[in-house]
């Protein structure tokens, strides 16, 4: 049986590749720059047009359905996360501490991107709270006395 955490920390890398679909489909040309980077001379057509010129077009409205895939599974393995953790506090702050290390790691590998050194202590401090909440004991209520005596 899987445990809540890590159905919360699937549900992390999920947002972070339906964040990704995003970027691609809604965001500055990243698609037709990637087109044109690519090997040379096999995007030019016979009338000296680039196939970039149209095919990102395809390429953005397969992005924008990943988006709704990725976020749909994303939101079955945060439902099962929910089902499983102790605590949905539990459940949601391992699944953003994991979308946001998630995206770190998307962003650095595929745009080049990096962070600042004041990112890198927000998420330290989220993941310390991470730990903390994860190695509390949850608190049970105590009985009532009134069962008790009757």
């Amino acid at each position: 049986m899987i445990s809540g955490s890590v159905y919360a920390l699937i549900a992390g890398f999920w947002g972070a590749a339906a964040s990704l679909s995003a970027k691609l489909s809604l965001g500055a040309d990243y698609l037709r720059d990637m087109c044109e980077s690519g090997p040379g001379g096999w995007t030019r057509t016979p009338g000296g047009a680039s196939a970039c010129d149209w095919l990102h077009i395809p390429l953005r409205l397969l992005c924008g359905a990943l988006l709704l895939a990725c976020n749909g599974i994303m939101w079955t393995f945060f439902s099962k996360a929910l089902r499983h953790c102790s605590s949905s506090a539990s459940a949601t702050v391992t699944t953003t501490a994991s979308n946001f290390l998630s995206s770190a790691v998307l962003g650095r590998l595929i745009f080049g991107e990096s962070h600042a050194a004041l990112w890198w202590a927000g998420i330290s401090l989220t993941l310390c709270g991470l730990l903390v909440l994860h190695g509390s004991v949850p608190e049970t209520p105590p009985q009532e006395e009134d069962k008790k005596e009757k």
